[in-house]
This record gives structure tokens, C-alpha cells and sequence, in this order.
């Protein structure tokens, strides 16, 4: 039995019941019809409301991963896998008037080699091929730098789900054996996967560093319940499926509203009918879905699908390809010589939103909002 977990540290993070009694309705169907109309009442609202100030992508490595699971077995690819872009995000938005920054999906890359999954990988083809398969990008405090940022002016950090996480490397140790990466960051971190990682069962054992949360400082982290509403233009929201306690990051933009998890690995996933990836068209309209799984974790497969049809709906429309909603995949498939015959019909590569804030300006009154939003 896990042990009981410290109080939270005290935040301005706003829970939200927007969603809450739409998963709480019994059955699958009606729960999903539940989750649609309610994400649908969340949209008008969140579009309409305030913008964050900023977003950048900052990508970390390519990756090798099942094509099986990339699309739910839907996709006829010519090899075993395909090659994804796995990448984090920094957002500054306004918390009541301050300025704050997040990293969503700040991976230690070197860390994660510990996942059994990509352990067993290097073992059975060696680690000259397996680096052959990846490539790494500049270290992520690298490229904070070139925005003008360093780890230390970091407020918040949260994943969409702890896969291949050894969060020892990113909040530290209470023992001081490993430093927080992020000094100044709390973790906010979903209650229930934090529990499940202490007992995992052996259809999560695959994809979770076991060891990755042991001795951490709680000091950092915030355990979170449900929905989010983290600021001005900023949401995070439960989707659960994929893991127990997955979430999808929301940010209203200029250009609309823009969702990202790893409910999906393209942009097809969440638009299967337009997708141009051999077999996934003829798949959905044989099986009768409207959105085609990430599923290396089968842990929740009808919470999943509901997940992907709340994100689908919340989000904005891709303006130059209207079919196509702007939900980004925290790991993206991206084509590759190494997996042929496999490009997502649509392809996003980065969400560049707003100017990039320096430290000097972090405490600005909520009256200056609207400059900083503008960009002047």
C-alpha cells in the first residue's frame, strides 16, 4: 500500500469542475456523448478568453517505436518501426498577474534508456544501432539559453504521462545525491499514476522506470486530482487512457488552441479519415472508430478514445488544412529513410507562439498583459 502523501505546496493552480461530472456518467457511450458536449460548453469560453504569452517547442531526440502501437495496429507499414521527435514545450502565460513559465514534457533523455522497453531494444540490436536510430538535439538548458531563460527560472514542470520518466534527474533527491534540475519548479504531478507507480501491473511494467521516483524531494511536487486551470490561457486536463493519470496540456494562442499529448503520435491519429498513412482509412471504416490510438499500454482503451474526442474537440482547426485539428503529439512520427513508407499526412514540427519574455520583465503587473501579449 503506497504511502500517504504530503499536502501540496501552496499554489495559485485553480482547479476545474468544467469536466468533472461528464467522466463521473455511467457507461462508455454516455460518457463519451458526456465528455463531447461538455468539452464543446469548455471551448467557447477558453478560445474567447485570455492568451498565454508565449510558446516554444524545444525538441530533445528521435526515437524508435512499435508501428503497431503508433496506430493501434491500423497502419500498413513496410517495417517494424517508426521514427518519432519527441519534444518539450515551454509556455509563459500570466498567474494572476505574474508572469510564470512551464516545461511541459522535460525528459532526461539519458535517464529514460532505463525503460525496460528501450533497455531490452539496445540489448537485442546493440547500442551502435541503436544510436544510429537517434538523434539527439542540444541539451534542453542549451536551448532555454537561446531564449534568454535558464532551469532556474522554470515555475512549473508536468508531463502528460510518466512514461520513461526518472524523475530523481528532473526534481532531485531528498538525500541530495541528485540536484533539482529546475530549482525553483514544482513538479505537478497526477495523484493516481503517482500511486500506481509504486505497484505497476505487468501491462505497465514495459514503459515506467521503476526506480524513477524513489527518494525524490515532494517538497517540489504538487499532486494534482483533476482539471487545471493553470492561468491566462493555459489548461491542463485529465485524458485518462493511455496511462491512469495522463493529462493533455491546452494553450489558447493566436492562432487558436493548440492541445498536446501522447493520446496520438500524429496528426492523423485524431483525424484517421484524412489520413493518407496506408490502411488507416480502410481500419477505421471496417472497425467503425473516428480516432486511432497510441497504445504500446492498452491500460484503458474506451477512456482513451474519449480522451482523444475531448482533445479534438477543444482544439482549433489547422487554418491551412482545415480537416486537421491543432493537437500536437508530445512524441511526433516523423518521416524517416529508417521507417519508409510512413509520413503523417500532416505534419506540425513545432508551435511558435508570441515573443519569449527575459527574466528582468518576469514581475509584470496584469495591466501590461496585453503589450507582452502583442508582442510589442
Amino acid at each position: 500500500m503506497s504511502a500517504p502523501l504530503p499536502p501540496p505546496p501552496a499554489s495559485l493552480v485553480r482547479p476545474l469542475d468544467d469536466l468533472e461530472s461528464a467522466w463521473r456518467v455511467g457507461g462508455e457511450g454516455a460518457r463519451l456523448k458526456a465528455v463531447r458536449a461538455a468539452a464543446e460548453r469548455l471551448r467557447e469560453p477558453f478560445v474567447t478568453g485570455p492568451r498565454v504569452v508565449s510558446v516554444r517547442t524545444l525538441p530533445l531526440t528521435t526515437l524508435p517505436y512499435p508501428a503497431k502501437y503508433a496506430f493501434w495496429g491500423a497502419a500498413q507499414t513496410l517495417g517494424p518501426f517508426v521514427i518519432m521527435t519527441h519534444r518539450a514545450l515551454l509556455v509563459q502565460f500570466f498567474q494572476e498577474g505574474t508572469l510564470k513559465n512551464l516545461l511541459f514534457n522535460p525528459s532526461d533523455i539519458d535517464a529514460a534508456r532505463a525503460t525496460p522497453f528501450f533497455a531490452r531494444l539496445a540489448a537485442k540490436f546493440g547500442e551502435r544501432v541503436t544510436n544510429a536510430l537517434q538523434t539527439r538535439f542540444p541539451p534542453l538548458e542549451t536551448q532555454l539559453r537561446e531564449h534568454g531563460l535558464s532551469p532556474s527560472d522554470i515555475d512549473y514542470v508536468a508531463f502528460d504521462h510518466f512514461h520513461t520518466q526518472d524523475l530523481r534527474w528532473t526534481i532531485g533527491t531528498a538525500d541530495g545525491t541528485k540536484l533539482p534540475r529546475f530549482p525553483r519548479a514544482t513538479l505537478l504531478a497526477p495523484e493516481n499514476e503517482w500511486q500506481a507507480w509504486d505497484d505497476l501491473h505487468p501491462m505497465q511494467k514495459a514503459w515506467f522506470v521503476a526506480e524513477g521516483k524513489r527518494g525524490v524531494r515532494t517538497d517540489l511536487v504538487q499532486f494534482t486530482r483533476g482539471d487545471l486551470a493553470l492561468g491566462d490561457g493555459v489548461l491542463l486536463l485529465r485524458t485518462p487512457g493511455h496511462t491512469v493519470g495522463n493529462q493533455t496540456l491546452f494553450v489558447n494562442t493566436a492562432s487558436g488552441v493548440w492541445g498536446t499529448s501522447e493520446n496520438g503520435t500524429c496528426a492523423d491519429n485524431w483525424t484517421p479519415h484524412e489520413s493518407r498513412i496506408r490502411g488507416i482509412r480502410k481500419t477505421i471504416a471496417d472497425t467503425d472508430v473516428d480516432v486511432v490510438l497510441n497504445a504500446n499500454t492498452p491500460e484503458l482503451g474506451a477512456a482513451q478514445y474519449t480522451s482523444m474526442i475531448l482533445e479534438r474537440t477543444l482544439c482549433s482547426r489547422v487554418a491551412a488544412a482545415p480537416a486537421f485539428v491543432q493537437m500536437f503529439a508530445s512524441s511526433e512520427v516523423t518521416k524517416s529513410y529508417l521507417a519508409p513508407g510512413v509520413a503523417p499526412t500532416w505534419t506540425f514540427g513545432a508551435i511558435t507562439e508570441g515573443n519569449v519574455v527575459l527574466p528582468q520583465a518576469r514581475a509584470v503587473a496584469k495591466g501590461a498583459e496585453s503589450t507582452l501579449v502583442s508582442g510589442a
